[in-house]
């Protein structure tokens, strides 16, 4: 069964210097018909304006990833790491027992474009850390690469969660098929572009949520298209 979460529909906030789209509740935008899918809690997909960002704040027992799609974001957290999240960056900090951390633009003439995707851990009260790495585009290219799972494996980033994270990058006419394993679901978020998958077409910023498929084929319907796959246990 696969069910559309159009990208028209998602909840918004603009704050003037932010503007960010809700697939799931967050925030003042509360539906309790999308509180999320499997592990996944939160996807935003934010906006923010050159030099503006979001002050130190606290976060405990969650997996938060950033994935920038265009211009720098800037962290900082109170173990004391600071780096600059650029495209082609997955970032993913496990908040635990407690951490604090500020994201802004690192830009003071370009404004950033990222997601923030927050996976529900499979054990509370861990130790707060903290993971980045680059995927470059040409190993996106024409398929789907791992950029995170639960043991770090194939140079991915690991999550505290059974979930395996992919980034893909197609271009007009390409596909790509993935199987799926008995007792999983799957989430699919359109980054760019538009793909038909299996037979659903989907506009950027469209999402799917995936039960009892044995597999999916993404079609891309326009140029470098990048789509984000989370295959997560039931």
């Amino acid at each position: 069964m696969i069910t559309i979460r159009s990208a028209e529909d998602r909840g918004i906030a603009d704050l003037g210097w932010l503007y960010s789209q809700h697939t799931f509740s967050f925030g003042q935008y509360q539906d309790p018909q999308h509180m999320g899918f499997g592990q996944l809690r939160v996807i935003n997909e934010d906006q923010v304006a050159p030099g503006k960002g979001f002050a130190t704040h606290g976060h405990q027992d969650m997996e938060i990833i950033s994935y920038v799609l265009d211009g720098a974001l800037e962290h900082k957290d109170s173990l004391g790491t600071g780096s600059v999240i650029l495209p082609g960056d997955v970032q993913r900090m496990s908040a635990g027992t407690g951490i604090r951390h500020s994201e802004f633009n690192a830009s003071q003439t370009e404004p950033v474009h990222f997601l923030q995707i927050w996976i529900l851990p499979g054990q509370n009260g861990i130790e707060p850390g903290y993971e980045q790495r680059n995927f470059t585009d040409a190993e996106k290219l024409g398929k789907l690469r791992l950029v995170g799972s639960r043991d770090g494996r194939d140079g991915s980033i690991t999550i505290h969660q059974d979930v395996n994270f992919y980034a893909g990058i197609l271009q007009t006419g390409e596909a790509v098929s993935y199987d799926f394993a008995p007792g999983r679901v799957a989430w699919l978020q359109l980054a760019r572009g538009s793909v038909k998958c299996n037979d659903y077409e989907l506009n950027v910023g469209d999402g799917i949520a995936i039960n009892q498929e044995s597999s999916i084929t993404i079609n891309s319907l326009a140029a470098d298209t990048e789509v984000l796959l989370f295959d997560m246990a039931a």
